[in-house]
């Protein structure tokens, strides 16, 4: 019998000792990573973090969520690159969403890439719609970057 990958991950809350395995994710996975310290201090002031980890519990990806006002707004959500295709991103912004519910948020917010195809179809399959564009909003080496704002209505 066969399990399904899925079934094989746990998502928890983020932990400080876990901050060096998700930075070591986050600065493989992009061309202009966050900082030790960007971790540490959304840890500090309480947003919401969570890690995916695999049977080893070694974490595998990683997601962080602030809400405030109704709005729930998701800042950072990533996968290591072997362990993506999955399904971790989907438990991710599954416990994400659920965090929100739990605040009574009544929509979620994100920027993504134009050019980041996986996360783009990932959204869209959760349920995000394209509400906006923020010119600019990302480095890039020519640059900048456009992101794309999706929301999520939660009611």
């Amino acid at each position: 019998m066969s399990v399904e990958p899925r079934q094989l991950i746990g998502v928890r809350g983020m932990r400080s000792r876990d901050v060096p395995a998700v930075l070591e994710i986050e600065q493989v996975s992009y061309g202009y990573p966050w900082s030790e310290r960007i971790f540490r201090d959304c840890l500090r002031v309480g947003y919401h973090a969570w890690v995916a980890t695999d049977l080893d519990e070694q974490v595998i990806g990683y997601a962080l969520l602030s809400v405030a006002v109704g709005e729930a707004h998701v800042l950072n959500l990533c996968v290591a690159p072997d362990a993506r295709g999955h399904g971790v991103a989907d438990r991710l912004l599954e416990a994400l969403i659920g965090q929100a519910q739990a605040e009574r948020a009544e929509r979620v917010l994100l920027e993504v890439r134009p050019s980041n195809k996986s996360a783009r179809r990932l959204y869209k399959r959760c349920g995000f719609e394209r509400i906006a564009t923020r010119p600019g909003y990302y480095p890039a080496p020519d640059g900048r970057e456009d992101a794309l704002l999706l929301a999520l209505d939660l009611i």
